[in-house]
């Protein structure tokens, strides 16, 4: 019956207040809706790769090179590496390379299509565990002729994934593969993208460079025995790869770590030679994000039930008389806190269900709510307690303390200065949580726009990659002659890799001079010889590679960076060994960006490609003619290559997909510190009506008295500008030091900017204002004959 009616009560109250509870409820149910939007989101960033039954056992090795004075980290490694750590280290009970490949046209009698895939080691299905819809993992990849496809590639060649079992596939019409597994197309969950795999041996026969220690380019997995001190066997081999490999006399050293292959996906950028950051800061930012956020909704609702406390002083003081003590009437106002909770949470769902389809959309992801998830309903039953409890319980406090002789003698209970103090307090601390957000979302947009609109020191506009697969780089020559006769093309360069992200690097270059134990690296193009031209380079020594020299299919053109390391007044015309290939540097191009804007501008030498590493074709469009010039371009394709399918991409979104996480971070960020704001605005407007309504009389005497409507909304607003402003000064030091640590990450970042903060103050004020002026205009617009008829 007490239960029943502690109930009622609680109903009761609610409707009575109908507008500070819809205020209330609403400012809760966006913070919770906020909230587990973020948790859904983490909990699927922290998932991925989760699904493996090894993932515990599962480890990628990454490589710190120490050369040239410093140490870099990467996933590269020799393709000689993983055979040798499962040969010679007893607790690695499997290793696997794996090798992206590129081109990849597959045909099956008239039938040609693009698939995206990779080599990888026989034992893969045995460490990784992606569905087997036919074959087994230890057959797989057995063999050299072995090859596995995804679920969708065996329906699109053979009808069936049954039916795909020991067929016939045949790649880049060189070499037949027999299919002996069919897996599960690839889940969301996996940080790996793949259409098929080829077995590494056979893959490994027709790629010599793999089989050098010098070269670095596949990743290695390992899965470790049960039970392995995964620290100490890396203590042990850090100086693997030297035993095959010692370049330590030439000042390049190589160091091998172990990393849990589940937090690759969330910590995959390096920091002297390990992994030390990544995805994960995201993940760790909007965890604070969602707390924020939830606590904003948390204080709205002490400010509003603690400052509405004097209109419950005489339910408060009869309960007490009639013997209620202090604890059955804090756990009172607790449970309607916590059935405030309730509706909120109520209603939050309802908001997630509503926004989830949108959510899904700016994240790139398929979220989907486990409403009969355990882990689903114990966090939303937690999220109610804790914000029952966070935000019901100084209120409960606050109100179970009246003194009931002093409430019943006037029947009211004005707050005293602590209780005022504390709810401005309040209004500082989420203002200031509120300001933070607005600076550092202004911030992540100015980075965002920065790496978007940077000079790249090319053009990126108008440029199509065209791939090239193995049949077409037999008639490249004729493809590229008959090209140059279409409307709407500028110019055309083959080349190695599409430099948006080159990361094909070096240390087997030489020059007169050069210190044999300094090892510097360079990343190196294949290029075509109107390159330059294409990309619309500047030169700013010597000159372009030109077919008028024969010469200069061993030639090479540096960039600025590569220049300064070579540190040599008479660099045109200087011997330049690459590869072992001596030739001379005719030329010099100003820096460009080839890699993202998180690295700084390396070294770089560009050299005339032959056919065997011609990957894509690029061709500058003429602005206006795009359509009709990749319809000729398609349509001579087909004439030149008709079994294999014309592909593209364009430079510019290729460029784009570089800051995929960024733009979903600028995104989430930009809705969540729209709706703190709403919501401390949501508290504020709370406050501002229970504040308009306590001094009804007083605005009502000043009136008469011959204030005018300026000075009443002075009266109103001038305490909660203040707030603020203190809010400001608070958040502004926080927000620059925590945007500072986040932009040390890229080596090329956007200034922070004084008038970064004074927008976000400026913005705070202003809505702040807005929020308040709008409760104080209704105030000052009041009859004062109204306000003092009861006198």
């Amino acid at each position: 019956m007490m239960l029943q009616s502690h109930c009622k009560v609680a109903f009761r109250n609610l409707w009575k207040n109908r507008g500070f509870s819809a205020i209330n409820i609403a400012g809760l149910a966006l913070g919770m809706a906020c909230s587990l939007l973020i948790f859904l989101w983490i909990q699927d960033e922290k998932g991925i790769n989760g699904f493996h039954k090894n993932i515990k056992q599962i480890y990628q090795v990454y490589e710190a090179q120490h050369y040239d004075g410093k140490i870099e980290g990467q996933y590269a490694t020799p393709g000689l590496l993983a055979q040798e750590l499962e040969k010679q280290v007893p607790a690695v009970e499997m290793a696997v390379s794996m090798a992206e490949i590129y081109g990849n046209t597959f045909s099956v009698g008239t039938k040609a299509l693009k698939q995206k895939g990779t080599a990888a080691g026989k034992h893969f299905f045995q460490i990784f565990s992606y569905p087997l819809l036919q074959g087994n993992a230890a057959d797989a990849l057995a063999t050299p002729e072995s090859i596995a496809i995804s679920r969708s590639m065996a329906v699109n060649f053979f009808g069936s994934p049954e039916k795909a079992m020991l067929q016939t596939i045949r790649y880049e019409n060189e070499r037949d593969y027999t299919v002996k597994a069919v897996f599960e197309d690839i889940t969301p969950q996996s940080s790996m993208v793949f259409d098929f795999l080829l077995n590494w041996d056979g893959y490994v026969e027709h790629q010599d460079w793999l089989k050098d220690w010098g070269n670095h380019m596949p990743a290695t997995y390992v899965l470790f025995r049960p039970g392995t001190n995964v620290a100490a066997v890396g203590a042990k081999v850090k100086n693997f790869i030297e035993r095959f490999e010692d370049d330590s006399k030439y000042g390049f050293h190589v160091e091998i770590g172990f990393q849990p292959y589940k937090e690759v996906y969330l910590k995959s950028q390096f920091e002297n030679g390990k992994p030390a950051w990544g995805r994960f800061e995201y993940v760790n930012l909007f965890t604070l994000v969602a707390i924020f956020i939830l606590v904003i909704a948390c204080i709205n609702f002490m400010n509003l039930t603690t400052a509405r406390s004097v209109k419950r002083a005489r339910e408060i003081g009869v309960r007490k008389v009639i013997g209620a003590n202090r604890m059955s009437l804090v756990w009172q106002f607790m449970g309607e806190a916590v059935l405030i909770a309730l509706i909120a949470a109520l209603l939050a769902l309802l908001l997630i269900i509503l926004s989830l389809p949108f959510f899904n959309q700016v994240t790139g992801k398929q979220i989907a709510i486990p409403i009969f998830s355990g882990q689903f309903l114990g966090v939303m039953l937690a999220l109610i307690l804790i914000t029952g409890f966070l935000s019901g319980s100084y209120p409960a406090l606050f109100l179970a303390g009246f003194n009931p002789v002093r409430v019943l003698k006037g029947g009211s209970l004005q707050a005293g200065p602590a209780a005022l103090w504390f709810r401005k307090s309040l209004v500082v601390f989420q203002f200031t949580l509120s300001i933070i957000l607005i600076i550092a979302t202004i911030l992540i947009s100015q980075q965002v726009d920065y790496v978007q609109q940077s000079n790249l020191g090319y053009n990126r506009e108008n440029l199509v990659a065209i791939d090239i697969d193995n049949e077409m780089s037999k008639h490249l020559s004729s493809f590229t002659t008959e090209a140059a006769r279409i409307s709407g093309i500028n110019s055309m360069s083959e080349v190695s890799q599409v430099p948006v992200n080159a990361e094909n690097s070096t240390l087997g270059v030489r020059w007169p001079g050069k210190d044999p134990k300094n090892k510097v690296a360079f990343t190196q193009l294949g290029v075509g010889y109107d390159f330059i031209k294409t990309m619309k380079l500047t030169v700013v020594e010597g000159r372009d590679f030109s077919k008028s020299f024969l010469s200069d299919s061993v030639a090479y053109i540096i960039n600025e960076a590569a220049a300064k390391k070579i540190n040599n007044k008479n660099i045109l015309g200087m011997p330049f060994t690459f590869w072992g290939k001596e030739g001379k540097v005719i030329g010099v191009v100003k820096d460009f960006h080839f890699q993202s804007l998180h690295h700084k501008i390396n070294p770089l030498v560009l050299r005339i490609t032959t056919p065997t590493y011609i990957n894509s074709l690029l061709v500058r469009l003429e602005p206006g003619h795009t359509e009709a010039t990749l319809g000729s371009l398609e349509k001579l394709w087909k004439q030149v290559n008709p079994k294999f399918p014309f592909s593209y991409q364009f430079s510019s979104e290729e460029y784009a997909k570089l800051y995929k996480s960024e733009q979903v971070i600028k995104s989430l960020s930009n809705v969540f510190a729209f709706l703190a704001i709403v919501i401390s605005c949501l508290g504020l407007l709370g406050l501002s009506i229970f504040t308009a309504e306590q001094r009804t009389k007083e605005f009502g005497v000043r009136k008469v008295l011959g204030a005018n409507f300026i000075t009443l909304c002075r009266l109103l607003t001038t305490n909660f500008v203040l707030l603020v402003g203190l809010a400001f000064i608070i958040a502004a030091p926080i927000a620059w030091w925590a945007m500072y640590k986040w932009l040390q990450h890229y080596a090329y970042h956007t200034a922070i900017s004084w008038w970064i903060f004074v927008t976000a103050g400026l913005l705070a004020m202003l809505i702040a204002l807005l929020t308040v002026c709008f409760q104080a205009i209704k105030v000052a617009r009041t009859n004062p004959l109204k306000s003092l008829k009861t006198e």
